[in-house]
């Protein structure tokens, strides 16, 4: 039987299709642009004589946000406070179409808000406002069951564990009873030292260190360049990783290695990466997740839907900033990588 193939223009079309929704860590990401001509004589330091600000979502609201360009319908779940930065969250929110009926606004909580000045395409220093507060189990229930009356409007969720508190046992543990019961697929980012239990999900995308952090292993090869297929003990990660989290993928994202792809019953398959300049890797792990989690919705198989995952991020990294891919660059970039046709 002949492989059905897509063409790129049929593939984002599917994508604009899909509606994801995302839980996990909101942010406000804040960025300060100027210039330096001088260093201060107060302490050695430079002068950033600021010429423009600009705000972004950030965290899991920046995955949501690199869903956007798709056109795919996408809903945020999450906790921000009642501050002045909570308002320009919403804002910027709005701005970019994120939906925010899921989350959740409390007088207790400080929206999380990562400001960073940046001179000459350089970032200068980063100024982080956060205060952690462990998900209440009263709280988790109440998005638990808002998110229940939509699931029958989702196609997919994405679980984005930033470390700040949300992404709790009961919450993951309603969650994915929630998704099993309607057969949703269920996208996860992890943070190593949360012990939360991730049996039941479809794929987990840890990088390279958060993998050996999660898999209690030493990674001897970080810098030796060795291929990943031929790592030892990068493959024993992989396989260990599988198994402890009974999920059905496990997504390894490798830097300038590429990625390698993990599922139950088939060998490992790598991804490498697209040789381009890299300028920023700021949010290059949430456009791999965000890109990924679009194709297993879309029909991809897990290894399709990585390389095209793959081609996504190495667009985000010639950009400053955390800002997204656009749909016409991942549309050249398909049409690039997959003159034949994307398999579906």
């Amino acid at each position: 039987m002949a492989e059905t193939t897509l063409t790129p223009e049929a593939l984002l079309a599917r994508f604009a299709d899909c509606r994801i929704l995302v839980v996990g860590d909101v942010m406000l990401d804040w960025f300060i642009w100027g210039s330096v001509s001088r260093i201060s004589p107060e302490a050695p330091v430079p002068v950033v004589e600021v010429q423009s600000e600009s705000r972004y979502p950030g965290g899991a609201a920046n995955v949501a946000r690199n869903i956007t360009p798709f056109g795919a319908k996408v809903e945020l779940s999450g906790l921000y406070g009642l501050d002045a930065n909570g308002t320009l969250l919403e804002e910027t929110l709005g701005e970019h179409g994120i939906g925010m009926e899921l989350c959740l606004r409390r007088p207790e909580y400080h929206t999380i808000t990562k400001t960073r000045v940046v001179a000459r395409h350089q970032q200068v220093v980063r100024i982080d406002r956060e205060k952690r507060h462990p998900l209440e189990p009263a709280l988790a229930a109440e998005l638990v069951a808002r998110i229940r009356e939509v699931l029958p409007r989702i196609d997919g969720i994405i679980i984005e564990d930033y470390g700040k508190g949300l992404i709790s046992a009961e919450l993951v543990a309603g969650l994915l009873a929630a998704a099993a019961e309607r057969g949703v697929p269920v996208t996860v980012d992890p943070k190593p030292g949360n012990p939360v239990e991730w049996r039941g999900v479809t794929t987990v995308k840890p990088n390279r260190s958060e993998a050996f952090a999660c898999a209690g292993i030493e990674d001897v090869n970080r810098d030796a360049g060795v291929p990943p297929l031929e790592d030892g003990p990068l493959l024993e990660v992989g396989a260990r990783l599988l198994e402890q989290w009974s999920c059905d993928q496990i997504l390894l994202t490798l830097g300038e290695q590429g990625m390698l792809v993990f599922s139950t019953g088939s060998i490992p398959a790598h991804i490498p990466a697209k040789a381009r300049e890299v300028f920023d890797v700021s949010g290059a792990g949430d456009t791999a997740i965000a890109v990924y989690t679009l194709g297993i919705c879309a029909g991809l198989s897990p290894v399709i839907a990585a390389r095209i995952s793959n081609l996504a991020s190495s667009v985000v990294v010639g950009k400053l900033g955390t800002t997204p891919i656009e749909r016409e660059e991942l549309l050249e970039a398909i049409t690039r990588d997959f003159p034949q046709g994307v398999p579906a």
